[in-house]
């Protein structure tokens, strides 16, 4: 039986993995390294964060993404937004120097057994290990308007859904969105010849602003300094201090995770949009239904009366919502001892474990618990380092007893937050 089985391999699972190795812990990782990245981002896009912000965690701090730039010739610097696919070949890198060998197969499900968990492979093979950290990142988690749920894929998808864009070159698409990913994949759109409008509910854009130099008087610094998330103390408490934000009030976290940044698109891609995507701001989808070969939208406008809309497709740019009962990955008994936060999303103590023992979390779905870093890269360090260690804590401990399916829902989340 292993100590540690970590299922996702991006950046989180890749960082967890990295440091439980260091830490001498038998282990095994499961997924398709950067798979998100690799997969469902197409062509010519860039991260949003900034370079220093976006590295990967090993114990060293020695594989961050600027070495990597460094080995290849790349330049990685503030400000210079960086391609995601040298983003992906960098997670490559990393997994090849720092993680032990990745079973790329997926895993079907995971239940538990006597003294861990089982995990069942696409293939039917089986895997234990005394402890389980899921690292599934954001697919999981898709969100599609309702108005939108009933028509077929070939007419509605999500904008994680697309390793590439060029099916619609030539065609009718409306984005759905405000926010980066709307705003990039309506601008790669547009750049390909598409014919392209976005709608969204918000009155007007927000962008984000250029980022100050690195390098400035020390006043400005201490007024705004920088941080994982952007300029300033509150996205610095957000971005670098994840234990200190878990000490709010458990519906303050959630309502935080979930509004501190907001829909905004990154300053370099204004000039990509504003002058080539129609923009119907103030609008919202009321209904949706299939017209001839494409969609009907059935609008609500900023003064409330309905107009329609027809288009060849819509990609719904929507986001993602992280809930447990979307961890199908989970059998339904380990569902029904997870205990949820206001937000839907599964409970996790001060080390990244959930309410079911030896069962830890990672990545966005830990947004609730720890802050908005946890929606970006910038968020794996602390989450490695601070996971690892309770990995370790448990080992020494020992299994708990197993919960009582609802038990803990019926005590509500305060009675597990000193855990």
């Amino acid at each position: 039986m292993y100590d540690l089985l970590v299922v996702g391999a991006g950046p989180y699972g890749l960082s967890i993995a990295s440091h439980a190795a260091a830490a001498g812990l038998r282990l095994r990782v499961f997924g398709r390294p950067m798979a998100s990245w690799r997969d469902h981002m197409p062509r010519g896009m860039f991260l949003k964060s900034e370079p220093w912000a976006s590295n990967l965690s090993d114990p060293e701090g020695r594989l961050s993404l600027a070495a990597y730039c460094a080995e290849q010739g790349v330049e990685a610097r503030h400000g210079a937004p960086i391609p995601v696919e040298v983003f992906a070949s960098y997670g490559l890198w990393f997994a090849r120097h720092s993680v032990p060998e990745v079973d790329e197969r997926a895993i079907a499900h995971i239940h538990p057994c006597p003294g861990g968990f089982e995990a069942v492979t696409e293939d039917g093979g089986t895997v234990r290990a005394r402890t389980v950290a899921l690292a599934v990142g954001v697919l999981p988690f898709t969100e599609i308007p309702a108005s939108l749920r009933g028509l077929a894929p070939e007419l509605v998808s999500h904008s994680s859904h697309h390793s590439d864009l060029d099916r619609f070159a030539g065609k009718d698409v409306t984005v759905v969105g405000g926010g980066q990913a709307a705003l990039e994949t309506a601008a790669l759109l547009a750049e390909q010849g598409t014919r392209v409008r976005i709608v969204a509910r918000a009155p007007g854009l927000s962008w984000n602003d250029v980022p100050p130099p690195w390098e400035r008087p020390w006043w400005q610094s201490a007024r705004a300094p920088h941080s994982g998330l952007g300029p300033g103390w509150r996205n610095w408490l957000y971005a670098e201090r994840p234990g200190a934000f878990r000490r709010l009030p458990a519906p303050t976290r959630a309502r935080i995770a979930t509004t501190a940044l907001g829909p905004a698109g990154a300053w370099w891609i204004r000039d990509r949009v504003e002058p080539s995507v129609d923009l119907l701001l103030g609008h919202e989808i009321a209904a949706a239904h299939r017209s001839g070969g494409g969609v009907r939208l059935d609008l609500l406008g900023p003064t409330g009366g309905p107009t329609s809309l027809d288009t060849g497709h819509v990609i719904a740019a929507t986001g993602f919502r992280p809930t447990r009962e979307r961890l199908g990955i989970l059998t339904a008994d380990v569902h029904e001892g997870l205990t949820a936060s206001p937000d839907g999303s599964p409970y996790v103590g001060r080390e990244f474990e959930s309410s079911w023992p030896g069962l830890f979390m990672a990545g966005l779905v830990t947004a609730a618990g720890f802050g908005p870093a946890m929606r970006f890269v910038h968020g794996a360090s602390f989450t490695a380092r601070t996971l690892v260690r309770g990995v370790r804590r448990r080992l020494r401990t020992g299994p708990a007893l197993l919960p009582v399916p609802g038990a803990r829902e019926r005590r509500g989340v305060l009675g597990a937050a000193g855990r």
